[in-house]
């Protein structure tokens, strides 16, 4: 499976998506039960407030080789800020509409992470 990744701009500077491509690498998260190889084939911001790039980037990934998109889990849950993003739905249906049926969507990729020193 090819995944292009849309992740926030605003935490982009708070996160590398080390989350994400772990959660990814180890079929865990989202891809829980994901038996093939994944490869992550691009990765991008949803373009600022209110996810203005989104389907445009979603597009552009997939017309590169992308046969599903993930949704980051800064967008939906909020991770790493406890935050989620006000506009996630709308970001979520604006990508499906732009890509189509065929291509799988994947609304979060990792669970929140407990903070270590609590």
């Amino acid at each position: 499976m090819k995944i292009g990744l849309i992740r926030c701009m605003q935490t982009e500077n708070l996160c590398p998506a080390s989350g994400c491509f772990e959660a990814m690498r180890k079929h865990g998260g989202a891809f829980d039960g994901i038996e093939e190889e994944i490869q992550c084939v691009g990765v991008n911001t949803c373009g600022g407030c209110p996810g203005k790039n989104a389907a445009q980037r979603a597009s552009h990934m997939v017309a590169q080789g992308a046969d599903a998109i993930a949704i980051s889990s800064c967008i939906t849950l909020g991770t790493p800020l406890n935050f989620p993003c006000p506009f996630h739905r709308k970001i979520v249906d604006i990508v499906k509409a732009a890509v189509g049926d065929k291509v799988q969507i994947f609304e979060y990729t990792h669970p929140p992470k407990k903070p270590e020193h609590a």
